[in-house]
């Protein structure tokens, strides 16, 4: 401010002199002169205004006016600054911005070099949530038409969260409760933060290409997608357009569970189904077994008595027509036992409670061999899933230090010693045990291997 000042003060003693000696300045002079003055008077401001005369640059700097009902100021902001802009920006928009003045001099304008800005009465993330929401909407995302059925009891389910959340703990727990015989695929992803919304976006992509040429018994049936609750930073993963579009392409039906029940997030809003919580979609994707088992009871009551029901009234219905015949038409007395014989037994092929029975017959022997197959394929997967944690152990480096073997770290660097060339004498070194660790001081080094 003090060189300002100090010009300033030439600028007026060149004003008093001019009185005697006229001095003639050139145009860069002068437009100089207007740099010095107005980048030294102003510093970082704060300018609000609406946008006009928008443009936007192949590098990615923005160009447009900021203008209000007086006065009309030209900004500028470069690539390094407007990768963060999350909102889209756009003639009209009412903006606050933070920047600094600048003279460019060929042109002799002065305007202002923009670092941030945020929209006017709404915070930034929310605006570019609610355009985003607006493109989509408009090609036809959130489209009811385009929703998939969930599959009723699937017995391959995809899940698309982080390993360290509390989600994926959440419907594991849920769907261990209801129905174990149910085989689950996590692909781990980050959920929130730098690459996140690109992972999610493959993990879906992928599922989708593991189904392609499998048999239909064999594939994914569907997806639950999601995390914990969070703040508005946090959920944004699930906002990005690359997403959104990963759910929509996905031929896989797709739950979405961001942990969060008051806001909708744009991957619920073009999901198959949305569940406010990742508990919730795992109750809606697996029936409890109990109420499997009690709506088959339920149905199997419901069919035997409709059977007696039915038998019931068509007896009675038979009965009444004989008699009704029987004293109305004379005739009938000249029919023989046998003819009369022959029309009751016509009579009862034509029963519709027999046909019943036959398809109740076929239910039940389908009913049986289902339920041969699901505990044999159970038995198989069981049998399997021990194998794999017998194989497991067997590779487990706690099982292999059970048997007498140790492993050494340095302390100062927290690596593993491998070859005696690592330590020095008198440094601290930490052997992990079968059980507990001991921590110990070098005292002799033999580097030659010798004993």
């Amino acid at each position: 401010m003090s060189s300002m000042s100090e010009h300033a003060s030439d600028l007026f003693a060149q004003a008093e002199s001019s009185k005697n000696a006229k001095r003639i300045y050139t145009v860069s002079q002068i437009t100089q002169d207007i740099k010095l003055v107005l980048e030294n008077t102003f510093g970082e401001i704060w300018v609000e205004g609406e946008v006009s005369n928008f443009s936007a640059s192949a590098a990615g700097h923005l160009y447009f006016s900021l203008k209000d009902d007086l006065a009309i100021l030209a900004g500028v902001m470069f690539a390094r600054a407007s990768k963060d802009v999350k909102f889209k920006i756009e003639n009209g928009l009412k903006i606050v911005c933070c920047g600094r003045i600048a003279v460019y001099g060929p042109r002799s304008q002065y305007q202002i070099i923009i670092e941030r800005l945020e929209p006017k009465g709404i915070g930034s993330l929310q605006l570019a949530l609610e355009q985003l929401k607006q493109r989509l909407e408009k090609e036809g995302l959130f489209a009811q038409e385009h929703k998939k059925p969930i599959p009723y009891l699937p017995a391959r389910i995809g899940v698309v969260t982080s390993l360290q959340g509390a989600a994926v703990k959440d419907i594991l727990k849920v769907l261990d409760r209801r129905f174990r015989d149910v085989e689950i695929i996590i692909i781990p992803v980050k959920v929130q933060g730098e690459g996140a919304k690109e992972e999610i976006a493959q993990a879906i992509k992928d599922f989708n290409g593991f189904n392609h040429g499998l048999a239909l018994a064999d594939r994914i049936e569907v997806l639950i997608v999601g995390r914990g609750g969070g703040s508005i930073e946090d959920l944004w993963a699930f906002n990005e357009e690359v997403v959104a579009r990963a759910i929509y392409a996905s031929k896989i039906p797709v739950i979405s569970a961001v942990g969060h029940e008051r806001d909708w997030t744009i991957a619920d809003l073009v999901a198959d189904v949305r569940a406010a919580t990742p508990s919730v979609a795992a109750e809606l994707v697996i029936p409890k077994k109990e109420d499997l088992q009690e709506a088959v009871y339920d149905v199997g009551v419901r069919l035997r008595r409709a059977f007696l029901d039915n038998t019931g009234r068509f007896a009675e219905a038979i009965d009444d027509a004989l008699h009704r015949l029987g004293l109305g038409t004379q005739h009938l007395c000249a029919l023989s036992a046998g003819r009369l014989d022959t029309l009751v037994k016509k009579l009862a092929l034509l029963n519709p409670i027999a046909q019943i029975q036959q398809y109740q017959l076929k239910i039940m022997d389908m009913a049986r061999q289902a339920s041969v197959r699901i505990d044999h394929f159970l038995a198989m997967k069981d049998s399997q899933f021990t194998k794999a944690v017998e194989r497991l152990a067997g590779l487990s480096p706690l099982n292999i230090l059970s048997r007498g073997y140790s492993i050494t770290f340095r302390m100062s660097a927290e690596e593993i010693v491998r070859d005696a060339t690592q330590v020095s004498i008198g440094e601290k070194i930490k052997t992990r045990l079968h059980q507990g660790y001991l921590i110990s001081q070098v005292t002799e080094v033999d580097r030659d291997g010798g004993d």
